[in-house]
Order: structure tokens, then sequence, then C-alpha cells
């Protein structure tokens, strides 16, 4: 894979905010591309200009055979049919960050990993904001990498899905690192070995790699790339004091956590992570933590959305897996006062047997949802209800001053809403009624 070559044939599959952004990006080069969708109706059709070719409902096989380069949307398999007999012909397979990689200028930040990866990038955007960089944030969230290509902008910040990642090859980034691993998206993946080598494609020709030492399965070992190190459980370049009242770098105290808006150690690990990014990147320190202090998180992300009769709603929506509802459940446990969750929704075919011993430390666990039935079989203290609403109610009945209730499903929302950020409006929409 090159540049675009005006001679070659294109083609986008998958609409949706990334398909558009390269369907946009075609046009801007005078390329116009075959767009095709499995749905009759994907989301964007209306946004496309009318003297495209358009396909919906299905995937034209022998025209895209008939293409060089066929540009794949995250949300598309590349195990799908379709798309394996079209690499076995020899057309190419890329995505949208594989075409930012062969423009963008500036030096890339890389974030990956199973959780946080959308607070890191986000704070490493607000560190180099703080020092005066015109900085780039997107990919994964916000907007779509090949948006952000501009000449002006000095350094790009960019969360990356395992999705994302099976699709480029040319990263060759400033900094990257694997957050952490746990299980997520076993509904598309054939195991978890096969989701972890997606993640850690992001370190391939990395120049540093910014390494969690406390979770072994993030670690690329086969990787030549410098390493900063980052642990809140033991000794590490960017470390949490034993009494978890500071952030140190080496021996050096760099903040007092009693100072950061961010709350919970699976947050102070996040914090680490982005101080590491912005070092490899030669962000200035007193930046990144003026940023780090200010920083207050990212909705539906173990937000405090309001205090009511003494008790903290924390909506964590975003937890689509159990590696994120455990370490929200690990960074909470701290909290006096007992703690709630409402779980549940679509599991991905998930195991949720590690939240077991978790389960046994709550006051009680209300789950809803498609898989509602699999909590079950997890603790004695799990109860049913049908939705959110009256999930939500019965927390309310139960709880008391000086208690919490955490929304972290550990489960997808696509069994009964549009996306995560909905499920995490509704919870907060039914704390302010309160």
């Amino acid at each position: 894979m090159s540049k675009l070559q005006p001679q070659q044939r294109y083609a986008v599959v998958g609409l949706g905010a990334s398909g558009l952004s390269c369907v946009r990006f075609l046009l801007q080069h005078n390329i116009k591309p075959l767009v095709c969708d499995t749905r009759e109706h994907p989301a964007g059709l209306d946004a496309l200009p009318a003297e495209l070719e358009v396909v919906t409902g299905g995937l034209p096989q022998q025209a895209l055979l008939d293409c060089d380069v066929v540009l794949v949307s995250p949300g598309v398999a590349l195990a799908t049919p379709e798309l394996q007999a079209l690499a076995k012909a020899g057309v190419q397979l890329i995505g949208d960050v594989e075409l930012f990689c062969h423009y963008a200028k500036a030096p890339i930040v890389a974030i990956t990993g199973s959780n946080g990866k959308s607070t890191v990038t986000s704070l490493v955007g607000e560190m180099a904001k703080q020092a005066g960089l015109n900085v780039a944030v997107g990919g994964n969230i916000g907007v779509p990498a090949l948006d952000l290509l501009d000449p002006q902008v000095q350094l790009y910040v960019l969360e990356l899905s395992s999705f994302q990642l099976e699709t480029t090859h040319s990263l060759r980034a400033k900094a990257a690192t694997v957050l952490n691993i746990s299980e997520d998206h076993m509904d598309r993946y054939a195991g978890l070995n096969e989701y972890i080598a997606a993640k850690h494609k992001i370190a391939h020709q990395a120049e540093q790699l910014i390494v969690n030492l406390d979770d072994p399965q993030s670690w690329v070992d086969d990787s030549p790339a410098s390493r900063i190190t980052f642990s809140i459980q033991q000794t590490a370049d960017f470390s949490l004091s034993h009494d978890q009242a500071y952030l140190l770098r080496g021996e050096k105290t760099l903040l007092e956590t009693s100072a950061l808006a961010l709350v919970g150690t699976h947050n102070y690990a996040n914090i680490l992570a982005s101080l590491a990014l912005a070092e490899a990147v030669g962000i200035d320190l007193d930046a990144s933590l003026c940023a780090a202090k200010k920083f207050a998180g990212l909705a539906h992300r173990c937000q405090l959305v309001a205090r009511k009769n003494g008790i903290a709603w924390i909506n964590d929506s975003k937890a689509t897996n159990v590696g994120a509802t455990l370490a929200a459940l690990q960074g909470l446990s701290g909290n006096s006062g007992r703690l709630w969750l409402i779980a549940g929704g679509d599991s991905k075919e998930g195991d949720l047997s590690e939240l077991k011993a978790a389960f046994a430390k709550l006051a009680g666990v209300v789950a809803f949802g498609k898989d509602k039935q699999r909590f079950v079989e997890l603790a004695n203290n799990v109860y049913l209800r049908d939705d959110l609403e009256s999930a939500f109610a019965w927390c309310a009945e139960q709880a008391e001053s000086g208690d919490t209730v955490l929304l972290s499903p550990a489960c997808a929302s696509l069994d009964m809403y549009k996306n995560f950020e909905a499920r995490g409006q509704h919870f907060c929409q039914l704390v302010e009624a309160l």
C-alpha cells in the first residue's frame, strides 16, 4: 500500500463514520469509489453524492473483485466470506487508519487496550494542548482518522480498536501502548489469542512502547522498540506509591492523588500511562501534570452523575466487557459504604466467570437485558429485572445514605440501546429524576 493511485480502482465496504470519511477522502483526491454495505439502509447513506455507485443489502462480489483496493470499515469483519475471497484474489484490504498513515506528517501517539483507551487518548490530547501543541485527537473516538489530517497538526493522538488494527500495517507510531487485555469481542474472534494478536499490531514498527507491568498479556515481546513502564502494583518508570497517595516518576513524587479530579486506582493507571506517553513524545512534564490534575474524565466512564440522598450514582456505561467492570469495581472498592451494581446487556459470548469473586463482595447486583440470566449463575446476590428503569428503581429502594450505585454493565448495549452512550444517558436521566 502507498498513497492513492488515481489509475487504481477503489471501493469502500461499510458506511458509518469511518466509511464516510474514506469516501470523502477519496473524492478529495478525485477518486470515485464503489460504495457498498450489507445493510439495506446504513447510516450515512443520505450523505453520499448522487453520482457514486452504491450497493446496499449485500456485497457485489464481481464488482469488488474488479477493484485494486478495498477500504473496509472496522464494523465489517475480515472473516466475512466475501472479503476472504477478495484477499485470496489479491485485492488489497485496508482500513482508514492505514490510509491515514501514508498521509500523516506529524508524529503519532497510538493507544489501544480493552479498557481505558478513550480516557488515556483524551488525557494525552489535553496534555499536548496544555503544552501549546497543535494536537489532533480521534480515531476510534470522536473524529475519524482521515478527517484529522492537516498540515498544521504537530501531534496526532489516536485511539485504535482491534478491528482498526487488523487492517493497519504501516503505523510506525512515535509512541504506542497496549494498556491492558481482557476478553472482549469473542463473537468476532476465534479466541483470546487472536484478539491479543490484533491488539499487539499497534507495536509493529513503533519507536517507543509504554508497557503495563501489571498485565503480562499486554506485553509485546517481539518488538525492538525502547520501553517506558508503568504500574500501580510494583516499581516502574511511572508508578503509584504503596499507600496510593502519590504518582511517581522513578523515586520522584509527581502528584498527590488527592489533587486529581479522577478517582479510583484504575484511573491512576490511566494517568500514569498518559504521563509515560507524553514523555515519550517530548511533552513538557509540568504541562502534563497540570492537565492531569484538571482532567475530570469522560462521560459514561466511571462518571459521578450526582449524589442524591447521600447516595453516589456512577455511570460507567462504557464498561462493555468484564475487564472494564472489574476495573471499576476494584477502583471503587476503597469507598466507604456499600456498593450496588447494575449490569447486563449483550455479553458478546464472553466469559463472565471472572466476576464471581467481585460479586461476592457487593451489597447486591441487579441484571437486565438479553443475557441477564447468565449473571444469576455467578452469585446468590444477583437479582433480575426487565430493563434499566426497573433495575434502577430496585437500587433506589435498596441503597442507603453512604452507599454507591454503579452502572457498569460488563456487556454491550445493542440489545436495547443504539449505543453505550444512549444507555448511559438513560441512566443519567433516571438519576436526575430522583
